[in-house]
């Protein structure tokens, strides 16, 4: 299996650099040369598979003999072991043919865990191989952060540093990422928003000169590669409980960067049959805009009651831009420079081609507080602010009733009591056991301005062997 960038002009590589690399070095992201593709008979075999079991059956084929089979299988193993559910992506019904897939009952209650526990387990089985040591460098509206701590804080060959625009996430969220004690951790609030956090990684990424010649960067932001290809599983999985692959699913899933949202594409492009795709976003629409009327314009970012979309910029766009044009590189850099500038469409065939699988939606903070309480009213089942959106854009966007539509559950409710709070319910969504005691730890975090030359001086001097 061969990655090329989206941008045609950085060299082919194999997964492991792949893995290390993150952004290629023509600013382009990694993608697959091409997609593995699974017949209906065998997806099919599947059914009653363990989670692990058919993550390795999806995942495989993309990591190819970089990593043997049986070490591979270990670490999904191990990756899945932790979660607090035995289903590890349970299914719950909120109506006739209306689902929600809670995909937060990893270590740190949001669907990262899904990726990001297998990242660092990853990273430190090429990185021991290799006796080489990177710096990680990530971005995050919320959840990335914690979960790519969780992740990696136990690698030995690897330096933490997560930026988070510093009062813009919850109060959870926050003491998830900066109590976690440890030598190679490290957080960075921003005094900025998150476009500015991921402007500055990706910044970094194009140049590492900062660095010196002793490590380089390694990604954990979506648009790392593996991030999106952990996430493709969880579609099959949930298609599989619900009777698939003989009848067709529609997903709706909360996204500001869109990487949950293109690993459903994917999946969809591998075989599985998915007849509708829905974008759900808050006020920070950038791709509802896109996907309703095809004009791509950046406005300015807002705070809202949902932080882990407030989103400008959506990375991973450019991977679905790319199949959008053909895969043409060069189309897809001249796209992004000119979106740079102002708003930007595409012809109008590729937009209807898209628009033959994605819907759009965008729902605000009074509607999102509505629906939490709504849901709750009727099933006694407490909704995060995401997946509230989510589960409102499916019922608006909603295109076959008697296709199941399946909302993904993006995080737990614990980590926003605030939303809850602002529904107009009294009930009060507590802390799992293991953070019964979240608030009591000691914090350990940074407030940088929003500067990168100060940012890659922070991490320059701290990182393990500076």
């Amino acid at each position: 299996m061969r990655y090329i960038s989206t941008r045609g002009e950085a060299p082919a590589l194999g997964f492991e650099d792949v893995l290390l690399t993150g952004l290629a070095t023509d600013g382009g992201l990694y993608v697959p040369e091409s997609l593995p593709h699974f017949s209906l008979e065998e997806i099919r075999s599947w059914r009653g598979l363990p989670y692990s079991e058919l993550a390795f059956k999806v995942m495989h084929p993309f990591v190819d003999d970089a990593i043997p089979a049986d070490d591979f299988r270990k670490m999904l193993d191990e990756t899945y072991s932790v979660f607090a559910h035995k289903a590890v992506a349970p299914l719950v019904q909120l109506d006739t043919n209306e689902w929600v897939m809670e995909l937060f009952r990893g270590p740190t209650l949001a669907f990262k865990d899904f990726a990001l526990q297998l990242l660092g387990r990853l990273l430190d089985y090429v990185l021991e191989k290799r006796k080489q040591h990177v710096v990680i460098m990530g971005a995050t509206s919320g959840d990335t952060g914690s979960a790519a701590i969780e992740g990696c804080r136990r690698c030995e060959h690897v330096d933490i540093f997560i930026l988070h625009p510093h009062q813009r996430v919850s109060e959870v969220q926050r003491r998830q990422m900066t109590t976690v004690q440890g030598d190679n951790i490290h957080n960075i609030a921003v005094r900025g928003n998150f476009d500015d956090c991921q402007r500055m990684v990706k910044e970094s990424f194009g140049n590492q000169s900062f660095l010196g010649a002793k490590t380089q960067l390694a990604a954990v932001n979506s648009i790392n590669w593996a991030r999106i290809m952990a996430q493709i599983v969880y579609y099959f999985h949930a298609s599989l409980a619900l009777g698939g692959p003989d009848r067709s699913m529609a997903f709706s899933v909360p996204t500001g960067n869109f990487g949950d949202i293109f690993a459903g594409y994917l999946a969809k492009k591998m075989g599985l049959p998915i007849s509708q795709l829905v974008i759900a976003t808050n006020r920070n629409d950038i791709l509802h805009r896109f996907m309703s009327g095809n004009k791509y314009e950046q406005h300015q970012l807002e705070h809202t009651l949902s932080p882990s979309m407030d989103i400008m910029v959506s990375s991973n766009f450019e991977r679905l831009l790319f199949d959008l044009h053909g895969r043409d590189g060069l189309a897809v850099k001249t796209l992004l420079e000119n979106a740079a500038k102002g708003p930007v469409s595409i012809e109008d065939y590729r937009w209807k081609h898209a628009r033959k699988l994605f819907d759009s939606d965008a729902v605000d903070d009074k509607t999102t507080c509505d629906t939490i309480r709504e849901i709750y009213e009727q099933n006694e089942y407490l909704l995060d602010p995401h997946t509230a959106i989510g589960v409102r854009a499916a019922r608006n966007c909603r295109r076959d009733p008697a296709v199941p539509m399946i909302t993904l559950g993006t995080a737990h409710p614990a980590k926003f009591p605030d939303a809850v709070a602002e529904s107009g319910l009294t009930v009060e969504p507590p802390l799992p056991a293991h953070m019964a005691d979240l608030f009591e730890r000691e914090e350990r975090y940074t407030v940088l301005d929003n500067d990168i030359s100060g940012v890659q001086e922070f991490i320059a001097k701290h990182w393990k062997n500076a």
